[in-house]
């Protein structure tokens, strides 16, 4: 993900969309109107969003619409790998990646909030290979770290 702001954003949705229309086919699984639309509204953000402002989005553009209708709608995002949690910001960014299974690593800038996701193998190989020493069996890995964009440092 990127923090340009100088592109086309309906470019990011529809690719996120058409990535998971073919993700969920394949998987025999159903992409409804509404996880489809909430991966939208997550995609075009290009910053992590919280469900609560998804949750406002989606209200505005169909009426009031129920919480756990947008929780359940972004638990199965997660699970199919066409968005993340970022925990410390308790919101949630697009994978642009979906097709491809990797662990998730992101920059996170603590001034301008964008994040950027980082595919770095070695980072996952490097966490399994410490639990596994520990005898732990991660279910899920995780790399958040907070600092400064370059776009942030060259301002300062």
């Amino acid at each position: 993900m990127t923090a340009a702001h100088s592109h086309d954003h309906s470019h990011c949705r529809a690719s996120a969309r058409e990535a998971a229309e073919r993700l969920t086919e394949a998987r025999g699984l159903r992409l409804t109107e509404t996880r489809a639309r909430v991966l939208e509204i997550v995609a075009e953000s290009h910053k992590p969003i919280g469900a609560y402002d998804i949750l406002q989005r989606l209200s505005a553009e169909r009426g009031r619409a129920a919480p756990p209708t947008v929780y359940r709608a972004l638990a199965f995002l997660v699970e199919q790998g066409l968005a993340h949690r970022i925990d410390s910001l308790n919101a949630f960014v697009a994978c642009f990646d979906p097709e491809r299974t990797h662990d998730a690593g992101f920059l996170i800038c603590d001034s301008c909030k964008a994040v950027e996701e980082i595919a770095e193998p070695a980072i996952g190989g490097a966490i399994r290979k410490a639990a596994a020493l520990q005898r732990f069996t991660p279910s899920r890995t995780v790399v958040e770290i907070s600092g400064t964009c370059a776009a942030c440092a060259d301002k300062g």
